[in-house]
């Protein structure tokens, strides 16, 4: 999941006039001192101790501009703690304060695609899902850049939102049933510019082609997933597996080492899920 980098914005106020019209221009502290108690807060570490300074913050400055990135800050804690319940509190914070905050909105969407149902998925968490993640790929062509990055880092940031937004409605339209739109929105996710591959992606695009017996594309998307996998190795285990479940649909069959020995015959293929 994305590592929040856009509170940096926040620490350096920008020049006026520094971005065209069409960006969004990044909130700001009105006084020396809410700017000030902005920053100590900032510093907090830790889900809860963050969202208790946001708290303080925010009702000593009511008003401020700058509570969102406060709330962010607090969402990003509970993300590396591995809190969703408390990630999704702290996006709707945010959205309360900045209905168009693209972080938040994909934050919310990615975590409710992570905890929606494959068998009875709930059509209220499908819609805020859909809303929200539609709404991401539209606010983030107008985001703010983040303080200090280059233009290329700002790029590939956007691009890594576009990838989580198209992803949860891939996985979505895969737990609703809709293997077709899954396939489009996980595509989409795997063509998104310069961000890094993600096996994630990979492997559920693998299914939703899997389903529609796609098995030579699927087994493709596959091997792509077990390429980026890295250490998450509960991951790798059910792409190993889907892997040599199509491996056995599709006829394909690794060639064996020079070394090795007779190789068993492939037991017959198991019918399509």
């Amino acid at each position: 999941m994305l590592t929040l980098v856009a509170g940096s914005a926040a620490q350096k106020q920008p020049s006026s006039g520094s971005a065209p019209q069409t960006v969004k221009a990044p909130p700001q502290a009105k006084t020396q001192a809410e700017f000030k108690d902005y920053n100590v807060a900032y510093a907090t570490t830790g889900g809860s101790q963050m969202e208790a300074a946001a708290n303080a913050f925010a009702a000593k400055y009511p008003d401020s501009e700058l509570r969102v990135y406060l709330y962010n800050k607090a969402m990003h804690e509970y993300q590396t703690e591995n809190n969703p319940e408390k990630i999704l509190a702290m996006s709707e914070k945010v959205l309360t304060l900045d209905p168009d905050n693209t972080i938040s909105l994909v934050m919310t969407a990615t975590v409710l695609s992570d905890q929606l149902s494959d068998t009875t998925p709930d059509p209220e968490k499908i819609a805020v899902i859909k809303k929200n993640a539609a709404r991401a790929l539209e606010t983030v062509e107008t985001m703010a850049p983040v303080a200090g990055a280059t233009p290329q880092q700002n790029a590939a940031y956007k691009d890594t939102l576009r990838v989580m937004a198209h992803s949860a409605l891939g996985i979505t339209s895969l737990k609703s049933g809709d293997n077709a739109a899954a396939e489009q929105e996980l595509k989409a996710a795997t063509n998104a510019g310069q961000a890094p591959p993600d096996a994630y992606v990979w492997y559920h695009l693998a299914l939703a082609q899997d389903h529609q017996k796609k098995y030579t594309e699927a087994l493709a998307s596959v091997e792509q997933a077990l390429h980026y996998i890295g250490s998450n190795a509960e991951l790798g285990k059910l792409a190993a597996g889907e892997r040599d479940r199509l491996r056995q649909l599709t006829g394909t069959a690794v060639l064996p080492s020079p070394n090795a020995g007779p190789q068993a015959q492939p037991s017959p293929a198991p019918p399509p899920l």
